[in-house]
This record gives structure tokens, sequence and C-alpha cells, in this order.
């Protein structure tokens, strides 16, 4: 690893990057953006981001705070998806790291519903993917997703995630428990899905 890498590694905890794309612009969530992120996280597919305590604005806003912490101490990074043009927030992304190394770690995902198939989820997806693979140094990311999202498994799977079980009744919602589907994807299977994360000079 050179020392540059070395820097990379090191800056994104000081100061998460912008990461920008055709159709989506990925930012680290600011208190303004609290309002746009309640109704994302009160959505019944969302999951729950950490967030123990009934959802609320207050709740929303002590999670924004802890993305900063959590980014700043390197145990993981989140950012809202946002439109490019409209900058309208239509998502939010987190991947938190699963051991002390960020050798493995684990990804969640909400999209507004009138975002999805529009290509916004994979689009954020690659960039993120290939920033944790890439700069933070991650080798496996994981995701579970409800196995009743026929959409979401299907995203999953067209990104090149592979499917690794299923986790019986999982998932806790409002009318019961739900199974999982536990999905992987590894650094040396990216291949294709590769994009760049360097800052773009305008």
């Amino acid at each position: 690893m050179t020392a540059d890498n070395l820097l990379i590694r090191s800056n994104w905890r000081a100061e998460l990057p912008a990461l920008t794309a055709k159709l989506v612009s990925l930012r680290e969530p600011t208190p303004r953006d609290a309002e746009a992120l309640l109704v994302l996280l009160s959505l019944d597919d969302a999951p729950g981001f950490g967030v123990e305590e009934p959802m609320s604005l207050l709740a929303v806003q002590r999670l924004i705070e802890r993305a900063g912490r959590d980014r700043a101490a390197g145990r993981g990074f989140t950012y809202v998806i946002t439109m490019i043009g409209t900058r309208t927030v239509i998502g939010l992304l987190h991947i938190r790291q699963l051991d002390p190394s960020f050798d493995s770690a684990e990804w969640a995902c909400i999209l507004l519903p009138a975002s999805r198939g529009t290509g916004a989820f994979l689009e954020a997806a690659r960039l993120a993917g290939s920033f944790a693979f890439g700069v933070v140094g991650a080798r496996r990311l994981e995701v579970r997703a409800s196995l009743a999202s026929g959409r979401g498994n299907g995203a999953l799977k067209k990104l090149g995630a592979v499917q690794e079980g299923i986790l019986r009744r999982s998932l806790q919602r409002p009318g019961g428990y739900l199974d999982q589907a536990l999905w992987s994807m590894l650094k040396e299977d990216w291949r294709d899905h590769w994009v760049s994360t360097a800052p773009r000079v305008h």
C-alpha cells in the first residue's frame, strides 16, 4: 500500500467525500436533512439504521449526529442519496464495520418508493460499494433484504451479490416477523461495478 493510499484511507474519517454519478449524488447527512429522512425512515420497509427508539424528528437528528461520530471513529459511514439537478433527498445508505479492521461490513439502504426501479439504487450502490472496497478497505459487504421484496432482491442480484442463505423470522415488523435473505459481495467479485470515487473537478 502506498503512502497516498494510506492518506486517502485516513481522510474519509475527517471528511466524507461527495460521490457523483449520472442520476444520483451521495453526500454526508446534515441537520437540514432531518425532515426528509424522517419521511424515509418512517416507510414500512425501512431498515432501522440503529435507531431503537420510536421514529421521530429527534431520533433522526440523533442518527445524523451518530453518523458523524461513527465516521470520525472509522466505524462506518452514512450517505444521503440525492437526485442530480434537483438535489432532492431520495434515499439513505449506511455501511458499518462488522470487525475492527473494517474487513467485513454490513450495508443498509432505503429509497423513496417513487425512486425505485429508476436505476438510482444501482448507481448509489456502485458508488458506495466502490468507496467501501477501494478507499475504506473492506473485503466483504453483507446485505439483508426481506424475502418478500422481489424488487430489492432482484436489484442485489443485478449488482452481483450472492445469496448465502435465509434468515428465518429475523425481521420484526408491526404485523409480525419476516424472513430475510442474506446477500454478500466480495471485493474480488466487484469487477464491472467499479466506478471512480475520486473528487470531481467542475
